[in-house]
């Protein structure tokens, strides 16, 4: 990250249902934190797709966008992201450039292969396969060409043969979308650079893989009419506060949620107290993450030491915590230390240029 240009933080938001809330809360409580972050500068703000989790009340990525932007006013709304195989291209493409239409230069759209979901919630979701039969969640081998048809009906035509396009998102248009590819993996890296589509990997999975997959994405990359030179986001687990202790308190409802999920069992996210009481807590808090939490310092550093790893040209937060209160503090600290750092490594970079020849 130089001083003359900064790595620019956005935020990734589930609308997590905490234990005894409901729906209509956590929806809005994504709303006040898209305000909050649009208040304190941050670049975007991301909803993902979920499918039947009793934790997560964002199903409906295009449905929630659209009421964010009703409640804010300058940050650029997504998906991080729409799960491609369980829609047709055609009705993501007129949603996405209703929303364009609607909030011109402030829609993203960031696509997945996952299906957000299990086997059973992804047929439900989807239907059922022309014979009946239950479709596998994982069965993606048409995502690309799928891909393909809804970069053109946004505009971006990238076949050279086959029958002409006859169909068109929304009459007219004066601006379309982005489209960014996100990932978890090689497969989605390798895409995004041979496309030269934006590239987001989810590093806030927990799973590893995160400079594997840059290189990948930057060996792979060619031109293109969206892009000339690699992009690549990545998104962290983060939660700050004021000192050390009160972070490690407030994540620990994420962090004994993230251990039942690997295993398997998924727990509600509970308040801190019960979480730090719960029988598996001890494993919970032994288990290795590369989730950043600790005081804001600790945070910066955190970003900084990822950003200089993946070369990341942004940053995408995901804060997990019991009460809508303690996200809301995350950010602030977040951006306040975030900024401080910018405005003193610009001042450092000032200093050094204006030293006359031989100074130290």
């Amino acid at each position: 990250m130089s001083a003359a240009q900064p790595v620019p933080l956005s935020v990734l938001d589930l609308a997590t249902v905490s234990e005894g809330g409901t729906s209509a809360q956590a929806l809005a409580d994504t709303t006040e934190l898209a305000r909050a972050a649009d208040r304190l500068g941050y670049e975007r703000f991301w909803v993902a797709e979920h499918h039947n989790i009793d934790t997560v009340a964002s199903t409906s990525p295009a449905v929630l966008i659209a009421h964010l932007a009703a409640h804010t006013k300058r940050i650029k709304l997504g998906s991080g992201g729409v799960m491609l195989p369980n829609h047709s291209p055609a009705v993501i493409a007129e949603q996405f450039a209703m929303l364009e239409a609607l909030h011109p230069g402030r829609i993203d759209l960031g696509v997945g292969r996952a299906p957000g979901s299990d086997r059973i919630s992804a047929a439900a979701v989807r239907g059922p396969a022309e014979d009946g039969s239950v479709p596998d969640p994982w069965q993606v081998d048409d995502f690309p060409s799928h891909l393909l048809d809804l970069m053109a009906y946004l505009g971006d035509v990238r076949m050279t043969d086959g029958p002409p396009l006859e169909f068109q998102a929304t009459p007219q248009a004066t601006s379309m979308p982005p489209v960014l590819l996100l990932g978890s993996s090689g497969y989605s890296a390798q895409l995004a650079g041979y496309l030269g589509l934006p590239f987001a990997f989810a590093h806030h999975f927990d799973g590893g893989g995160v400079l594997g997959a840059v290189d990948l994405y930057r060996q792979r990359f060619q031109p293109s009419m969206v892009l000339d030179e690699p992009y690549v986001m990545v998104s962290a687990g983060l939660v700050t506060a004021a000192d050390s202790e009160t972070a490690r308190y407030h994540a620990a409802p994420s962090l004994l949620r993230r251990l039942g999920i690997r295993t398997g069992r998924f727990w509600p996210l509970l308040p801190p107290d019960e979480a730090m009481a719960h029988p598996e807590w001890q494993h919970a808090a032994a288990m290795p993450t590369n989730a950043i939490v600790g005081d804001p310092d600790e945070a910066v550093a955190g970003l900084e030491a990822l950003a200089a790893a993946t070369g990341a040209h942004e940053l995408m937060v995901h804060t997990s915590t019991y009460g809508l209160a303690e996200r809301i503090t995350s950010l602030e600290l977040l951006a306040d230390a975030w900024s401080q750092r910018t405005s003193n490594g610009a001042a450092d970079a000032a200093g050094t240029a204006a030293a006359p020849a031989g100074a130290s």
